[in-house]
């Protein structure tokens, strides 16, 4: 973990995201920083979703990082994020990113973690560039299930049908998962470097190692949320730039990230 990234831990907030994008707003941020909350009142997801939390058994943390290019340069910068959790969650398990496979973990474009078609995590980026001279500061958030998963499923079946996945059921024979701190640092070293090789390479560097995550990889999906009617079609992975290609017939379409929405096709 480099140096000059500053650590904050607070007992309560509304967002952490929403915290470092004031700041940013205002001009105050300097170095990158980690903020992380025992609980959030008001955690976001994607396109204005809440986030569901349960203190204890869910990790919420956002980091605020600068960039020295301009936002169009980012594109990709979610699923790299998803490759560096994969990464955080192996170190701090102790446990192998194959073996992690094996047991089902993957990531869905273009910012969900699934275990085993359960979602175990979601990721929501938002930030930009308040001058062309200025960083592009962009605010990573992170929200992972940690423990019972049960019940926090048992919390949504108002709202959602979604099934809920948590960090613990990885873990063998029923053994406990480290504890949140040592968890988060684990993570956070990993955002690190895979921001540093991003930066440096841009998202052609990760697109064979996320092809290996890809949840959707060959399967009939359906994206929805683009402003247009409901796309359908096959998931072929993506290119260069993070876009999801989805075949149809003899053509292929360049999905890129947004407020779309990704499901298989029932």
């Amino acid at each position: 973990m480099s140096p000059n990234c500053i650590l904050e831990r607070v007992a309560t907030t509304k967002s952490t995201n929403d915290d470092l994008l004031a700041r940013w707003r205002a001009g105050e941020l300097i170095d990158p920083v980690a903020r992380i909350a025992h609980e959030q009142t008001s955690g976001k997801g994607r396109a204005g979703r809440v986030w569901f939390s349960r203190p204890e058994d869910t990790l919420c943390f956002s980091l605020a990082y600068p960039f020295c290019k301009r936002p169009n340069e980012l594109s990709g910068l979610s699923l790299v994020i998803g490759l560096a959790v994969v990464a955080g969650i192996a170190g701090a398990l102790g446990i192998s990113e194959a073996e992690l496979h094996q047991q089902g973990l993957r990531l869905k474009w273009p910012n969900d973690l699934l275990l085993n078609n359960a979602k175990l995590g979601g990721i929501l980026i938002e930030g930009g560039q308040s001058n062309p001279e200025s960083a592009t500061w962009m605010v990573i958030g992170l929200g992972l299930n940690l423990r019972h998963g049960e019940l926090i499923e048992k919390s949504l079946k108002d709202s959602t049908s979604l099934k809920v996945a948590a960090l613990d059921q990885l873990m063998p024979h029923q053994a406990p998962i480290p504890d949140n701190e040592f968890i988060w640092l684990k993570l956070i070293e990993s955002f690190e470097k895979h921001l540093i090789d991003f930066e440096r390479h841009g998202f052609s560097y990760f697109k064979n190692s996320w092809a290996q995550w890809d949840a959707f990889d060959g399967q009939s999906v359906c994206i929805s949320g683009t402003g247009k009617e409901s796309l359908a079609g096959i998931s072929v992975g993506v290119d260069d730039t993070g876009a999801l290609i989805l075949k149809q017939n003899d053509k292929s379409i360049a999905i890129h990230a947004g407020d779309v929405s990704l499901r298989v096709q029932s």
